[in-house]
């Protein structure tokens, strides 16, 4: 599933990383979890995946850093303050926000195909 199509089911804002090539970026499978260790031990590292998480701080960006994760996706409408922001930048990643919670963003995911890990 490309990024367009995401961030279309779960009505996503781009916080970081705006541009038409990631739009057509496929995310292999979605990850959602708040427990950061949990990440690190489940996706495969390099894989194509999304981590849907409520936890908008440093340690969210340093994992998907660590684990390979290009997109991160906050739920309830959360934010990073912006020095975490400018470390997505740098780390080249792609940041999302949604309305929805975990559990809906998840379902509506699962729904259109999406694998979990």
């Amino acid at each position: 599933m490309n990024l367009g199509k995401i961030r279309q089911i779960l009505r996503a804002e781009i916080i970081v990383g705006n541009s038409l090539d990631r739009e057509n970026r496929e995310i292999e499978v979605c990850c959602a979890c708040d427990l950061m260790s949990e990440v690190l031990s489940c996706v495969p590292t390099g894989s194509s995946c999304l981590l849907l998480t409520n936890l908008a701080h440093s340690q969210t960006i340093r994992t998907a850093e660590i684990a390979e994760i290009p997109i991160i996706c906050f739920v309830r409408g959360r934010k990073p303050e912006s020095q975490n922001i400018e470390l997505a930048k740098k780390n080249d990643l792609v940041l999302l926000s949604t309305h929805f919670s975990l559990y809906e963003a998840s379902g509506r995911l699962y729904k259109e195909g999406m694998p979990g890990v």
